[in-house]
């Protein structure tokens, strides 16, 4: 009994926060860490000493402003870093001021970059010569420190990037996605709750005996593990250590997934302000087990990455800068006002910054008609010397006119072809007024999930049966919000919820029925898989809607959902039999129905190919760069991938769909995963088609919390990788800020244009 005792006494008072090793043992170590780090250290010369041409690199953040100067042989001559108080103009432009104030006589701006979360409206309104997406200014200052680089974090305010570097180019590129908890602010803020400053907290966490691990979830259940630390008696100095390596692994194993420290190569830059807290750079390099690089203006490298690229620019082109003069700048303002767009259902708001000299800057837009492009001389032109993918812009190579349903020739302002576009309208321009006398009845069809395959199958069987066919209206955040009440889980992907709101629309608009069927099993392939499964959700959620919706009872509309295999033609005719029975359907018109259906699902499948086919001649004959924006077929919905495709062609490349492809001859290499689902094998044959092609890339539309997307776009990643080719994935759900987007395809573009720079310097 008194061992028994002693047991449960002990594990009463045993600490549910384990330690973690401390970050230095002794002053000794500490000394020799900051020797070593201080190696890498940017040359400088005073303002005062300045002379010659010079080059300003602005990097206009989210929070923060900064600003570098450097001289022709790459010496820091001044920086600047501020908060920008919510304004990244006037930060930019005070930092402008500071910097023509300073400057000597005989020095020069002989060329100007900016980069970062303000680059557009920093380089229209002040007329900075060279813009550029942040990850590529990140590389090339990381590659000033040193040339072989193979990995690069920046651990921000706000945000973490990661690139990885092949062959001197970015192979990869990784962001944190969902939050920006484990980022610098979520330092900041733990150490204001202690009544510390940053510098204060960070000194603290140096020589802590026991670092408490923390774990490296968000700030809300980070401050209950931080309480609980602190009942057991820790210190301030262990909690500090502690956050510290909850930073690093919050960026380690959420955002760039790490499964070994070789992941990372032997060459690791970090960068970012808050690698220059000590505490957290030594957990770094503990974590990964090796001797890392830090700049020493490892907050400035953004702003060190666009004054390159000037740099560069001032090299190559020999044009003098156009940046703002000071006198100009002394006389400069803008006025700021907000107003939706109207030339597409998605009303982008638009922010629209008027300049004193009659310029206008329109931010906020998801396609190009939002900024104006429509009918500007030269704009799309300067699209296309945008993306650097071509020298100049062709005629439009027109799409297939689809069957009688008068679908329109693809265009689009750029002139480039989207064939997310083209495919949506082909998919849903089925209208048919019948003779109301001899209508036996309306049903609804929800425009959700399994139907943005097989809509033209649905359509064309009702139809042929004499039934009304009403599809839903296209999605939209008002239709989610009159059913949110009948979502019974938030973690399900935003698709599943949207279904939600159509089927409460199709009741609404009083249809006699509503037809949903559950689909375990899709159609086979036209290729070889292991199955044929189909999405669980896509395939079995019409049972959760009929269990939630209550509507569906109180209004009496039936909602049809049967099981079916629609490769079993026998027992398909069965269970519509014995499911429509209220309609009174003759077996021989249920038969010639099918038939009719199945006649025109093919025809609607040639239809995408030969889209596809018109694409690629496109691309081949006018030397461009395509885009395939792969993902499942409810990805196709306008209000799910938030304008993507529209972003895609307005960076100046073309927009085709994984199943316009999927037919051509890429050879399907040996998979790691079980190549069981349907889209996913259709997805795994174009990608390896997009591997052997140089004017084709891939970027793969992923759902938060889809966990067979998880393992798909792990399989994706590899087949590009083997072929030498950048992998981009892009997580979308309910949330329609494109930032992360925006920057992921202009890091591509930007790997395009280095890749292709690269090989004719080789050759």
């Amino acid at each position: 009994i008194s061992e028994k005792a002693d047991i449960l006494a002990g594990a009463d008072t045993a600490p549910e926060i384990s330690p973690l090793p401390p970050l230095f043992e002794n002053l000794e170590k500490l000394q020799s860490f900051q020797k070593r780090h201080a190696r890498a250290c940017l040359p400088r010369v005073g303002a005062d000493e300045a002379s010659g041409n010079l080059f300003i690199g602005f990097d206009a953040g989210s929070t923060t402003t900064k600003a570098v100067v450097i001289d022709e042989n790459g010496r820091m001559v001044h920086s600047y870093y501020a908060s920008n108080l919510g304004s990244p103009l006037h930060s930019v432009m005070n930092a402008l001021k500071e910097i023509y104030g300073k400057l000597p006589k005989g020095a020069v701006i002989a060329r100007s970059g900016v980069t970062g979360y303000g680059e557009g409206l920093i380089k229209a309104a002040l007329k900075v010569d060279v813009g550029e997406v942040e990850t590529m200014a990140h590389y090339k200052a990381a590659a000033f420190f040193d040339p072989e680089v193979t990995f690069i974090i920046d651990i921000g305010g706000q945000d973490i990037k990661c690139l990885s570097i092949k062959n001197s180019v970015i192979d990869k590129l990784m962001l944190n996605e969902a939050c920006s908890s484990g980022c610098g602010s979520f330092l900041e803020t733990f150490a204001r709750t202690l009544n510390l400053d940053a510098p204060g907290f960070a000194k603290a966490a140096l020589f802590a005996a026991q670092p408490m691990d923390l774990g490296s979830r968000c700030t809300v259940f980070m401050n209950s593990k931080v309480k609980q630390a602190q009942k057991e008696g820790a210190s301030v100095g262990d909690i500090s250590a502690g956050l510290s390596y909850s930073v690093v692994r919050n960026a380690l194993y959420k955002v760039i997934r790490i499964g070994h420290a070789d992941e990372l190569g032997e060459k690791v830059v970090v960068q970012g302000g808050t690698f220059l807290n000590d505490a957290v750079l030594r957990a770094f390099e503990l974590s990964v087990g090796r001797h890392v690089t830090r700049p020493d203006i490892a907050g400035l490298m953004g702003a060190f990455g666009a004054a390159l690229l000037a740099k560069e620019d001032s090299e190559e082109s020999g044009a003098a800068s156009s940046l703002i003069s000071k006198a100009a700048l002394a006389e400069f303002n803008v006025k700021v006002q907000n107003t939706r767009c109207a030339k597409c259902p998605n009303r982008c708001l638009l922010t629209i910054n008027s300049f004193s000299d009659g310029r206008r800057y329109i931010s906020g837009n998801r396609c190009e008609r939002g900024a104006e492009l429509e009918g500007v001389p030269g704009a799309i032109s300067a699209l296309a010397d945008k993306a650097n993918l071509a020298g100049h812009l062709p005629k439009l190579a027109k799409l297939p006119v689809i069957g009688n349903l008068a679908a329109q020739p693809l265009k689009t302002p750029t002139g480039l072809p989207n064939l997310y576009k083209w495919k949506y309208e082909r998919l849903f321009n089925y209208y048919k007024q019948p003779n109301m006398q001899e209508v036996r009845a309306s049903v609804g069809l929800p425009r959700v999930l399994g139907f943005y395959e097989l809509y033209p199958f649905w359509f064309t069987f009702f139809d042929k049966l004499g039934l009304k066919v009403q599809l839903s209206s296209p999605s939209s955040k008002d239709m989610l919000s009159q059913a949110l009440d009948t979502i019974p889980s938030q973690t399900v992907c935003y698709p599943a919820k949207l279904a939600h709101g159509h089927i409460v629309s199709l009741v609404k608009s009083k249809v006699d029925f509503i037809f949903y069927p559950c689909m375990p099993f899709e159609l086979p392939a036209e290729y070889s898989t292991d199955n044929r499964y189909n999405c669980p959700l896509v395939g079995t959620y019409p049972e959760v809607l009929r269990l939630n919706i209550d509507m569906l009872k109180e209004s009496g509309v039936k909602l049809v959902m049967p099981f079916v295999d629609m490769s079993n033609k026998k027992h398909f005719i069965e269970i519509m039999q014995r499911e429509l029975s209220f309609l009174n359907l003759p077996e021989r018109a249920i038969k010639n129905a099918l038939k009719a259906a199945f006649a025109e699902l093919a025809k609607f499948h040639a239809d995408v190919k030969e889209a596809g086919d018109r694409a690629l001649e496109y691309l081949e004959q006018t030397g461009r760069t395509g885009i395939v924006l792969a993902g499942h077929p409810y990805h196709l919905d306008p209000e799910v991938h938030h304008g993507i495709p529209d972003l895609v062609t307005t960076n100046g490349l073309a927009v085709l769909t994984e199943d316009s492809i999927a037919h051509k001859d890429g050879k399907l290499s040996s998979l790691r995963v079980v190549d069981q689902w349907v889209y996913h094998s259709r997805l795994y044959k174009s990608a390896c088609y997009v591997a052997g092609k140089s004017n084709l890339e891939i970027v793969q539309l992923t759902s938060f919390g889809c966990g067979i997307d998880a393992v798909t776009a792990d399989q994706v990643a590899e087949i590009m990788e083997a072929a030498g080719k950048v992998y981009t994935v892009l997580k979308i759900d309910e949330g329609a800020n494109l930032g992360a987007a925006r920057i992921r395809i202009r890091s591509l573009l930007a790997a395009i244009r280095e890749r292709r720079r690269s090989a004719k310097t080789n050759s």
